[in-house]
């Protein structure tokens, strides 16, 4: 014990360190992850996205043993002329033979009854390279293959009413046509090519009712009366074909067709005959 000092000042020891406290724990961030992890992540989602991708992409795929739902509605063939015609006096083994009167060397088309309708206008073909009279209502024009043109009545249907244009359907000859008796055969067959194309099965050509030769030109007209039935009743119908020569082996072809059921247009076949040119 030392002088001058106080007693309880003598007797105290230094208190012990305390450590300081730890530091509270912070939230995770994201710059905190693995980027492993991250890596891992992002390839499973983009497995994902790619499995949903094609799904949505092929899901409209029927395969080829499975039956769509989709409901396909079958149109049924228009009845008219084929798509790809011949004439041939030789009918292939599924057809009738269509046997014909004699041609007459030389016939007057007599004027027909009805009442001829009105010339509107002139139709130029210039596929087939002939021309002849637009006529007005009830005449409308409409597509009818494999002519090039055509005028209807009423609904598509056999038999037709039609007056329609295009190259001769036959086979080109082996020459070109010269003589009124070479047109005058190739209208023959254009003729027998109608009764096939134009009517009911089982039409027969009974009478011719012109053969004469074209008003302009090098070509023959044949007039002709057809016979058929329908429904049970043999009606009739006034025809009319025309070749002309158009510089070309094969001749161009104009052909109409009215049934008794449009009789009142019957004298229209005049107005062609005497008006069809070669362009």
């Amino acid at each position: 014990m030392r002088l001058g000092q106080p007693p309880q000042q003598q007797y105290m020891q230094p208190l012990p360190t305390v450590p300081p406290l730890p530091p509270a724990p912070r939230g995770r961030r994201f710059g905190d992850i693995p980027i492993r992890a991250v890596y891992l992540v992002g390839a499973i989602l983009g497995t994902v996205l790619a499995v949903l991708l094609v799904f949505v992409v092929f899901r409209g795929d029927v395969p080829t043993n499975q039956q769509s739902n989709e409901q396909i509605v079958r149109v049924a063939p228009v009845p008219s002329v084929s798509a790809t015609p011949t004439v041939s006096a030789s009918p292939t083994p599924t057809e009738t033979p269509i046997v014909l009167p004699p041609v007459p060397d030389a016939k007057k088309y007599a004027t027909l009854s009805g009442t001829a309708s009105t010339v509107s206008g002139t139709i130029t073909d210039k596929n087939s390279g002939i021309s002849y009279p637009r006529l007005a209502s009830p005449w409308k024009a409409k597509s009818f293959p494999p002519f090039s043109i055509a005028q209807r009545i009423g609904k598509v249907a056999v038999p037709h009413t039609v007056i329609a244009s295009a190259m001769y359907p036959g086979e080109s000859p082996e020459k070109k046509p010269s003589s009124n008796a070479d047109y005058r055969e190739i209208a023959t067959q254009a003729a027998r090519w109608t009764i096939r194309t134009q009517y009911p099965e089982g039409a027969k050509l009974d009478e011719w009712t012109a053969s004469q030769k074209i008003p302009v030109g090098k070509g023959w007209t044949l007039g002709y009366k057809v016979t058929y039935t329908v429904g049970g009743k043999e009606q009739e119908a006034q025809a009319m074909v025309t070749v002309i020569e158009v510089g070309k082996t094969k001749p161009a072809m104009l052909m109409a067709s009215i049934p008794e059921t449009n009789k009142e247009r019957w004298r229209d076949l005049n107005t062609l005959v005497q008006q069809v040119r070669p362009l």
